[in-house]
């Protein structure tokens, strides 16, 4: 006998933790509603093969709306794989470096750090720009590219410290790879430009514990010769459609709902505009009380997705924390890498949980003067 809260209200909390992060209120309902019995299969998708139709179908339906909203050419595989972007970071180079090879990256972040550690373990790297002597405050705009690189890589949103591309760098015949783990789906961007993009679902994109890469098929090409464990071959999972072994089946099932929520609120070209809206509450706030919220990034590479700020003291940071979470304000706490505080706005973030941050924001302004 199964029975239900009839009268129970959540009251759901504006969630800013850069991730895992907000999911699109809707979906949660429909992956509720077909959880105990997906699509009268008499089974939950989380007791269901890989190798079922109904998964089959999932599978197909979520590359192809990823597809459609990223406008990924046809010389492209889209493929699911665990492991988080950090597993990315180190099959990049086990594929496409070899040891007297050399690889440039540019270092924006504590990401892009992470990356460049795992390159060095198979090739030669060059750090190609870096905005590290400024504590990450910037996306450079000048690089120093090697003659024979056999790949760029960028992270084109730095979640930690709130930086993000507005242009890629021009990087010639070399392939750019890119992770975008926390900005993914937020803006529109060229595909084209990219040979590999990849990205941790759990910003933008689905739950976490799955991860979307989209492969130029030419780079299957360019695989080094040397042993690669067969689960960290790209051409693995591309000649496998994923399912060489079984594959986060529910994690992807979640990214097939979002990929249909980001459609029917109209493609990458409204959640774009949505997603300037909603950050530029935030950076009106801070532009227009002087030093009180005092940004840590330079304006030009300001990120849409993460929006880090100081306050005048420790104490008063910690005062904004706890009467922001009372006022159901939640995740607002800057990494501990940089302290202060930081507003994560990823797509799901709905606009009334911004204008209720920004309108906090000039309220304990008003009450708490600087000292």
């Amino acid at each position: 006998d199964m029975t239900c809260l009839k009268g129970f209200i959540m009251v759901r909390k504006f969630n800013f933790n850069p991730g895992p992060a907000t999911l699109p209120y809707s979906v949660l309902e429909k992956a509720h509603s077909e959880f105990l019995d997906f699509q009268n299969s008499g089974m939950s998708l989380m007791e269901m093969s890989h190798r079922s139709k109904n998964f089959d179908a999932i599978l197909e339906n979520t590359k192809n709306n990823l597809r459609t909203i990223l406008s990924v050419p046809e010389d492209y595989e889209i493929i699911f794989m665990g492991g988080g972007a950090s597993t990315q970071f180190a099959m990049i180079p086990m594929n496409f470096l070899g040891a007297d090879q050399t690889a440039d990256y540019v270092n924006t972040g504590v990401w892009s750090t992470r990356a460049i550690k795992e390159g060095k373990l198979f090739g030669k790297v060059n750090i190609a720009a870096s905005s590290e002597e400024t504590k990450f405050d910037r996306i450079p705009t000048e690089f120093n590219f090697s003659e024979n690189a056999t790949y760029v890589h960028i992270t084109t949103n730095n979640t930690i410290y709130g930086t993000q591309y507005k242009t890629f760098p021009n990087v010639g015949n070399v392939p750019l790879l890119a992770d975008a783990s926390s900005d993914f789906m937020s803006t529109k961007i060229d595909i084209s430009k990219f040979s590999i993009m990849y990205a941790g679902a759990q910003k933008n994109a689905g739950p976490a514990g799955v991860t979307v890469i989209i492969i130029k098929k030419s780079m299957l090409d360019r695989v080094v010769d040397r042993p690669i464990p067969t689960m960290l071959k790209y051409s693995t999972h591309v000649s496998k459609n994923s399912l060489y072994n079984t594959p986060p089946v529910y994690p992807i099932y979640m990214v097939g709902l979002v990929a249909e929520w980001i459609l029917e609120q109209g493609g990458i070209e409204k959640i774009q505009a949505m997603n300037e809206a909603k950050a530029k509450l935030v950076y009106d706030v801070m532009d227009e009380m002087g030093d009180y919220y005092h940004g840590t990034v330079q304006k030009d590479s300001r990120s849409l997705m993460n929006i880090p700020f100081r306050l005048s003291s420790e104490d008063l940071e910690k005062k904004f924390l706890a009467e922001s979470a009372e006022k159901n304000l939640h995740g607002l706490k800057g990494h501990r890498d940089v302290g202060g505080i930081r507003a994560s706005i990823y797509n799901a973030m709905p606009i009334e949980g911004v204008e209720a941050l920004a309108t906090f924001m000039k309220e304990f302004a008003a009450a708490n003067p600087k000292a």
